[in-house]
């Protein structure tokens, strides 16, 4: 289902933190937002996954405006997988964490039915977590628990996943396991990377946020620009798509110093291959 951002303000503290931000995905697409520390990405997700009310324009998830919806229509259309995002889990064993996922569809004293049960089920395969269904959350590892947190997610049998740097503090091989798990489910993703390299592996297009309003927005090639990674990251850097259809980023060992661009002579960008 689509995502549409539509000339988003955000303010907190009478402090501007989003300005006029516009997005677009297609169905189906992984979009990885990226930019320095604080230049708004967590807000803007939190205004997508209705924690946060702009205060000014819009976001929809196929033709709804989320802030029209109630909480639990809003959550059965997104699911949100965030830093830290296990919540209470004393005592809670992985199966019951991913039923978790089903609340939405539930009134205050609502059973679980064999659609519950299935949707559960399904999730719990998908993600792979089925050998430690009936362990205590707390005792796996943290790429465990992402995954875990990945399948309460797809329980929810959501139209819209919103990832917020889903693969911090994991391992190399977890990182990539759990991006695999991610391009996988076919649902419409908007995902904070802190990662760049990692999210020219994920994703279809990237937004860049840099000081709360967009530098950038397109297929990773497009935007992954010399003269971009030098404008916002502040490192001398290239970008190619190498033969297995991967991107890849190289980095020169000296960052640039504040205001210097970089040199012509060593960062250009690759041919960019047909997408």
């Amino acid at each position: 289902m689509k995502l549409t951002v539509d000339r988003l303000h955000v303010t907190l503290d009478h402090t501007p933190i989003l300005r006029d931000v516009s997005l677009e995905t297609r169905a189906g697409e992984i979009v990885g937002l990226v930019g320095p520390n604080g230049s708004g990405k967590s807000t803007l997700l939190r205004t997508v996954y209705r924690s946060l009310r702009p205060a000014e324009g819009a976001v929809r998830v196929g033709e709804d405006v989320v802030w029209e919806l109630s909480p639990r229509a809003a959550a059965r259309r997104t699911a949100a997988v965030l830093q830290d995002a296990g919540g209470s889990t004393a005592g809670l064993t992985v199966g019951e964490i991913v039923a978790l996922g089903r609340s939405p569809y539930h009134g205050l004293l609502g059973r679980d039915g064999p659609q519950d049960h299935e949707a559960v089920s399904d999730a719990i395969d998908r993600c792979g977590v089925r050998p430690f269904a009936d362990r205590d959350y707390t005792s796996l590892s943290g790429g465990e628990r992402q995954r875990v947190l990945l399948a309460r997610a797809l329980a929810q049998n959501p139209r819209l996943l919103v990832l917020d740097e889903l693969t911090n503090h994991l391992d190399i091989r977890a990182r990539f396991e759990l991006l695999d798990l991610i391009r996988a489910t076919g649902v419409t993703t908007l995902a904070v990377l802190h990662d760049l390299d990692l999210a020219a592996r994920l994703c279809d297009h990237l937004v860049v946020l840099h000081g709360g309003a967009v530098a950038a927005a397109g297929p990773v090639l497009d935007v992954l620009t010399p003269d971009l990674l030098a404008d916002v990251f502040g490192v001398r850097a290239r970008t190619e798509r190498h033969a297995d259809g991967v991107v890849r980023i190289t980095y020169e060992a000296r960052p640039l110093a504040h205001g210097e661009s970089p040199d012509d002579d060593t960062v250009r960008l690759a041919e960019t291959a047909d997408r």
